[in-house]
């Protein structure tokens, strides 16, 4: 790696890590870069594969390049080949190097006549780490198989070989051939009325990076929400999925209203099976969603408030690298809770916000001090683990804090503008540093100094004077909760009738670790929380319930766990498990069974928690 001075931006200087290539990935883009991908595949469900071409559109940086190297991971390369102007093929040599744990396979394709295109002939493994598989008895209807993509963080290269960073953004169009009635869609314009005749096209015409690349493929069905917005699901779910998100259309307006028209054209989501690993991944035109908010009262659609908050914060202005994420999850987090605030009113937004600091506050003097930066080193975190806590809710603080010093309306122009400054492009950390030092910082001084900005982004722990939102229904069940630990509220007295499901997590959050057996005792039978069928309170209740060594709850703890894969939910009941002798024996043996209907991610996050249990490890 070639040693970059650092660069001076007034009192702005950016640290060399900042400055080197993307450690997790093995593109060379100063020297080549894709600009358009041409993706022709087949789903091939028996065989859990995807097999065609893809086609790489190149602007050659270096004249002197002798190579192009991309990002792979467990695929299958037939052969390689160079189109000239006239579309003539000429074969290429290429050598795939030995697999990385983390990084996949480097391939390297000599081509020292700078060929325009290149077209790779390829299939995926049935192992491929960001593709799932589903026979139909693990979907909801049980009528046809499913599969659906998760690129983010470094996983589209296990299904397209690319250079897959989010520094290299690239236009695509797609041909995918599948099974009659099975629908296809993409993170592109989707048909609705596309008819399930096997044969499919894609074009997504605006520069996104690769971990925005997104397919799927089974028994979909469609109801529209809005002019430009409807819901996939599988026939038994859609109608759920549309009353639930029936109020779309109204979340876009409001952020229109906010932060400027919406870019891309549809947005649609796609509601996948309880496998899922996370709440929502926001690819561009379409959403990928879990079925845990669907809860029949909208109380959990801040979901879409965040994967749609992405449309401005992530998809229009990236990341350039992992260290840099909280550029997405910590801006879109703050712009969520400003639309849950438009539509459903400033109490539900700030407790939102209040339980995701109250979390933070809890769980981040137990992070290394590099991982509780915003902007941390990134030798030695992984790219999957920059997606933590830290980048969604201390991000989302810091923009709070902003937004607080400088006040909302011109915090509102500075972000507005930022969006449009930088829109379509990959940003670092220091790059937005300079944009906020300019425009907002020295544009309005006395607010904030500007060694108070830099320490939210590169000190580790939460300044002393951050601003937290008060909440009086919170503050009424701060009182209730301690009144029932203390034993002067039985549990059937607390007001508990009316709580949403915000209010329920928090009390369930800030109850001790490991609470008194009677007292859980109590609260199950008082409430009948064993069984919920609201995921959010189900994850929370059962991990404390284990923790007080309630064995009556196991079982239903179990097919919480097992029914749904949504790794959020699911981690913290495999930990509680895993944290006795007995306990862990039960874990592995219903993970055991529960395995083969978890995404590859899940499985990984599940084995590392039993791992370290064996292990006597935290």
């Amino acid at each position: 790696m070639r040693a970059i001075p650092a660069l001076a931006l007034g009192a702005l200087v950016l640290p060399l890590s900042a400055l080197a290539a993307d450690p997790h990935s093995y593109a060379q883009p100063e020297q080549v870069r894709v600009t358009h991908l041409d993706l022709d595949l087949a789903v091939d469900f028996p065989h859990k594969a995807l097999g065609g071409t893809a086609t790489l559109s190149l602007d050659w940086k270096n004249p002197k390049a002798p190579a192009l190297v991309l990002d792979t991971r467990d695929l299958k390369i037939a052969r390689v080949e160079g189109l000239d102007a006239a579309g003539r093929a000429t074969a290429l040599k290429f050598a795939l190097a030995p697999r990385d744990k983390e990084l996949g396979s480097k391939l390297t394709i000599q081509a020292p006549k700078h060929p325009g295109k290149v077209r790779i002939v390829y299939a995926t493994s049935p192992q491929a780490s960001g593709l799932q598989w589903l026979t139909p008895a693990q979907t909801a209807d049980k009528k046809l198989p499913f599969m659906f993509s998760q690129s983010e963080s470094i996983h589209a290269r296990s299904w397209v070989p690319l250079q897959d960073s989010p520094a290299i953004r690239f236009t695509y169009k797609a041909h995918v051939t599948a099974p009659k009635d099975v629908r296809v869609v993409m993170s592109a314009l989707n048909d609705a009325k596309h008819p399930l005749d096997g044969d499919f096209r894609f074009d997504q015409p605006h520069p996104i990076p690769s971990y925005l690349l997104a397919i799927a493929a089974g028994d979909i069905a469609v109801k529209e929400t809005g002019p430009r917005s409807a819901v996939y699901a599988e026939p038994s779910v859609v109608g759920k999925a549309a009353h639930e998100f029936e109020d779309t259309e109204k979340l876009i307006e409001a952020t229109e209203k906010l932060y400027g028209p919406y870019a891309w054209g549809r947005y649609d989501i796609l509601v996948l099976p309880p496998s899922f690993p996370y709440g929502g991944m926001e690819n561009p035109d379409m959403t990928f969603a879990t079925p845990t908010v669907l809860v029949g009262d909208k109380s959990l659609v801040s979901l879409v408030s965040h994967e749609l908050a992405h449309s401005w914060s992530g998809n229009l202005v990236t990341a350039a690298s992992w260290r840099d994420i909280w550029l997405n999850e910590g801006f879109t987090t703050y712009v969520q809770g400003r639309i849950t605030e438009a539509v459903y009113g400033k109490a539900l937004a700030d407790e939102e916000a209040l339980l995701s600091a109250r979390a933070l506050q809890k769980s981040i003097g137990e992070m290394p001090e590099n991982s509780q930066k915003l902007a941390p080193d990134p030798r030695g975190v992984g790219a999957d683990d920059s997606l933590s806590d830290v980048a969604y809710d201390k991000g989302s603080w810091f923009l709070r804090t902003l937004e607080e010093r400088f006040g909302r309306a011109t915090f509102d122009e500075w972000l507005k503008a930022y969006f449009h400054r930088h829109a379509f492009t990959s940003i670092t950390t220091e790059q937005m540093l300079a944009d906020m030092k300019t425009n907002l910082v020295d544009a309005h001084p006395g607010k904030m100094s500007w060694d108070q900005a830099r320490a939210w982004v590169y000190q580790s722990g939460i300044p002393k004077d951050a601003p937290l939102p008060t909440s009086a229904r919170f503050q009424a069940i701060d009182k209730e909760r301690a009144a029932f630990l203390d034993g002067t509220l039985d549990a059937a007295q607390l007001d508990a009738k009316g709580w949403n499901t915000q209010e329920w997590m928090y009390f369930l959050d800030r109850l001790p670790d490991a609470p008194p057996l009677s007292k859980m005792k109590q609260l199950d039978a008082a409430w009948h929380l064993t069984g919920t069928p609201n995921a959010e309170i189900g994850m929370r209740w059962y991990s404390h319930a284990i923790a007080a060594g309630d064995r009556n709850v196991w079982e239903d703890a179990r097919e919480h766990m097992t029914r749904i894969g949504r790794m959020y939910l699911t981690l913290p009941v495999y930990k509680a498990f895993a944290a006795t002798p007995e306990g862990l024996a039960y874990a592995e043996a219903a993970y055991a069974r529960a395995k083969d209907g978890y995404h590859p991610m899940t499985q990984g996050a599940i084995e590392s928690i039993l791992r370290k249990a064996r292990q006597g490890k935290k």
